[in-house]
């Protein structure tokens, strides 16, 4: 066993959650997914965001705000006439 595969890092964990979205065809999203891999490799839900890159913290931002988790930010968004 290598070095690098006994230690996640963000680029790890970010790719497993990808493999997870994106093999699920659109049924998992990726709230769900970084639960899942939490699961597998028994990572603590409360130490995840260690893991948690800006790219992938920007996709779970809004499935949260897709589901209503948290509320939506219009901050950047101009408004239609």
């Amino acid at each position: 066993m290598e070095f690098d595969d006994r230690f996640m890092t963000q680029a790890k964990f970010s790719d497993e959650v990808e493999k997870i979205v994106l093999g699920s065809n659109g049924m998992t999203n990726y709230i769900d997914a970084v639960i899942s891999v939490c699961d597998q490799y028994e990572i603590e839900i409360d130490t995840v965001s260690k893991l948690i890159s800006k790219p992938l913290k920007d996709k779970l931002k809004f499935d949260a705000q897709k589901l209503n988790y948290i509320k939506r930010t219009t901050m950047g968004v101009l408004p239609i006439v």
